[in-house]
């Protein structure tokens, strides 16, 4: 099955067309301005001395790069010389710092020449792979291609060191990446030694036990390195190296038909979702490691759930559909887009989440008066930026490519796996998709192709639905015979949910959460008052769905909360007092002031 490319597609309205505006008009322009005012900028000159201050960092080549994918992505959309300009800019001091064998990294050529792949854990690989994308993607999008020469240089020159001489220091990736960068190098200049390099790293993985080197409170499972990926099981480690690995080795699978692999990639991503992933599509349970824990251990107000993480998961999702159409995939797609990823960005795109908590309660955050060292938790309002900075132009990219997760095709069917309105010109086919959704779930498709076969997606949360056509059902999608310049009207139901979860996540026992359609709602103190964690929610509840600022709509009910006592324990009675209680999408909680925040409500039986 073949994708079909953010870049032949128009996102033309609705909830996204706001979104990318916000992320051409703000998002892009705040990340350059605080990558230029942390030097990130300023380190690709590699022209820093001991002694100077602003050291380049080993990963500052990856934000950049990122921010360089994002950037060119929107000239698809909107040409613009200034950005050209900032690439270009970029471009020559990569070009003219490169060594004679191609080789860059603003680190390693400036502060620690010596040690050129000499270090497992110091993302050399990690900044070549974003480096790489961004390549390919200014390559694609403007056709300029000396940026893109130079990273073939450079892939030439890894594939010597490591797959021809074997004269690095390790064998395989610190932080994974490359990988996937990998085989967009290949799809992008036909080279095959790209895609089998990837395959040379992912075949590899986890089978040099001799190359692993940890600190004191990580073992080897922090990279994934415990056994070889053939044999995974269960995601691992830190979240966003083992979804990134993950990504490569589906995207390896796929062009190899590597059935073992495939199958391995199908165990982990299940192994997620069923057991080790949050309501918010948000993965990482612990700040030690950013990583993974057990089954079902999902604590709320200590989450990590890093925007990279729920990123990287929508990404593996997406690379699963190349083996074919299955709803498990493209609703992960879905829950991350509208909120373990989209929290990570302030309403008006200039600030930004590492971490994106289930609960918050800033009241308690700091008990220990009497000590220097606290308990850790989650930021709780947003910042332009990080020390690790990878979040905010990985946000960036992400949605200016947004796209990229709407449609694909094989011989006889055209596939729609997410709702946005847009318009999409690719090989023949012609679609025209009107909708608002989420914001309610009427779909109207006019598509004009010599495909007898159209299929739809019909989310997992949607228990009813209406088509103006007959189908058949076949993994979550419904296949409607397809004739020229056919339109097509299909309509969800959208009622709003209590959502339960499984008795093992015991952080969530006697509680439920609230949906609409795909958004995960939930309540803050600035409208709810103090103490939300005790208010109770009847789910027989009736809601008003009312417009709001926060692009999608809010939800009124009547909940309940004990009635004040002022002693510290009581007997226990059922008095309480009936509140209104307001709910907004999870994406838009500490858009306003730093105040109590929570998913996952009482319920009051």
């Amino acid at each position: 099955m073949q994708n079909i490319e953010f870049s032949d597609i128009e996102i033309t309205g609705g909830h996204w067309k706001k979104r990318q505006e916000i992320n051409s008009s703000s998002t892009l322009a705040c990340i350059y301005e605080r990558f230029k005012e942390t030097h990130r900028f300023d380190a690709l000159k590699c022209e820093w001395k001991e002694g100077d201050p602003n050291k380049p960092h080993i990963f500052w080549d990856s934000d950049i790069a990122k921010w360089i994918e994002g950037a060119s992505y929107i000239l698809n959309s909107k040409y613009d010389e200034e950005i050209v300009k900032i690439i270009e800019d970029a471009v020559d001091c990569i070009i003219k710092n490169s060594d004679e064998n191609g080789y860059y990294n603003s680190y390693f050529l400036a502060a620690d020449r010596r040690n050129r792949f000499k270090y497992r854990g110091y993302h050399e690989l990690y900044c070549a792979g974003h480096l790489i994308e961004a390549a390919v993607a200014y390559y694609e999008i403007t056709g300029k291609d000396r940026f893109l020469k130079a990273m073939c240089k450079y892939a030439d020159y890894i594939e010597n060191v490591f797959k021809k001489e074997k004269s690095a220091a390790f064998i395989t990736p610190g932080h994974p990446e490359i990988e996937l960068a990998l085989m967009k190098l290949y799809r992008a200049t036909g080279e095959k030694r790209y895609a089998d390099l990837a395959k040379y790293f992912i075949d590899e993985h986890g089978r040099h036990s001799e190359e692993i080197e940890y600190l004191e409170w990580a073992n080897e499972k922090q990279n994934q390195d415990e056994m070889p990926i053939k044999d995974r099981k269960t995601a691992e480690g830190h979240c966003v190296r083992a979804l990134y690995l993950m990504c490569g080795a589906s995207d390896v699978a796929a062009e190899y038909r590597d059935d073992e692999l495939k199958k391995a990639c199908e165990r982990v991503f299940d192994n997620i979702v069923n057991k080790r992933m949050y309501i918010t599509g948000g993965v990482g349970s612990t700040n030690i490691c950013e990583a993974f824990t057990i089954d079902y251990d999902l604590p709320n107000r200590t989450a990590y759930a890093e925007t990279c993480a729920a990123i990287s998961l929508a990404m593996f999702a997406g690379r699963m559909l190349k083996f074919g159409a299955d709803s498990k995939y493209s609703d992960i797609i879905e829950k991350v887009i509208y909120n373990g990823a989209m929290s990570g960005v302030s309403l008006d795109g200039k600030s930004f989440f590492y971490e994106n908590p289930l609960e918050i309660d800033p009241d308690f955050n700091n008990v220990n008066t009497s000590t220097k060292k606290k308990e850790r938790f989650p930021i709780t309002q947003r910042v332009e930026v990080f020390g690790c900075s990878c979040c905010p132009p990985n946000i960036l990219r992400f949605v200016a490519s947004i796209a990229g997760f709407l449609y694909s095709f094989d011989e006889e069917t055209v596939y729609i796996h997410q709702y946005m309105d847009s318009k999409c010109k690719k090989d023949g086919i012609n679609i025209v998709q009107k909708t608002e959704y989420p914001n309610d779930g009427k779909v109207t498709v006019k598509c004009d192709t010599d495909k007898k076969v159209i299929a739809f997606r019909i989310p997992g949360w949607c228990k009813s639905f209406s088509v103006n056509r007959d189908y058949t059902i076949k993994n979550g999608y419904a296949y409607i015979a397809l004739n020229r310049n056919d339109e097509i009207e299909i309509e969800f139901d959208m009622p709003v949910r209590f959502i339960a979860a499984n008795r093992r996540v015991h952080a969530d026992s006697g509680r439920a959460a609230i949906m609409r359609g795909p958004v995960v709602y939930c309540a803050e103190g600035v409208d709810n008052g103090a103490d939300i964690k005790s208010v109770l929610v009847d789910t027989n509840s009736h809601f008003d769905i009312q417009e709001s600022e926060f692009f999608l709509p809010v939800l009124k009910t009547k909940a309940y909360r004990p009635m004040e006592n002022e002693s510290l324990y009581y007997e226990a009675n059922d008095d309480y007092e009936e509140i209104p209680l307001t709910l907004i999408p999870f994406y838009a909680f500490a858009n306003r002031k730093e105040t109590e925040m929570q998913i996952w409500l009482l319920r009051k039986h």
